[in-house]
């Protein structure tokens, strides 16, 4: 075979697995009701997409990396805290209550509803990166 041959098989076959339905530890986008499940089976560690409005905004963690730091109630209402690492990625800002946020990033549990972090790149590029989106812009 042809190297191009082979390099275009290979393509293929990477792009046919990345949109397969069974990538572990991914939440596809229909993300409300898959953060829900990741609560209530006590699941971390997931990647999740999804979108909610901001109910409070907290102080920024200034212990380690800088997190800038707000509670989204998700369209199920439930409630999950954002942790935004603003030493790797751009602040939100005129973030307030009431705005609606899109978010990516991993879902570690906790009683409270949990929480969402990696909302940013990773410099390494050994994790997956995030994002939260707000007012038509990315940061990550």
């Amino acid at each position: 075979m042809r190297p191009s041959i082979i390099i275009i098989v290979a393509l293929v076959l990477v792009s046919l697995l990345v949109s397969c339905d069974s990538v572990p530890d991914l939440v596809r986008p229909d993300a409300g009701s898959s953060i829900s499940m990741a609560f209530e089976q006590r699941t971390s560690d997931v990647q999740v997409e999804g979108e909610g409005v901001v109910t409070r905004i907290l102080l920024d963690d200034e212990k380690g990396s800088r997190h800038q730091r707000f509670i989204v109630r998700l369209p199920e209402g439930q409630t999950v805290l954002i942790q935004h690492n603003i030493d790797l990625a751009p602040r939100v800002p005129d973030l307030k209550v009431g705005d609606t946020v899109n978010f990516f990033g991993e879902y570690i549990w906790n009683e409270e509803g949990g929480l969402i972090h990696w909302t940013h790149h990773d410099p390494a590029r050994r994790h997956v990166g995030g994002w939260v989106k707000h007012n038509g812009r990315t940061y990550h």
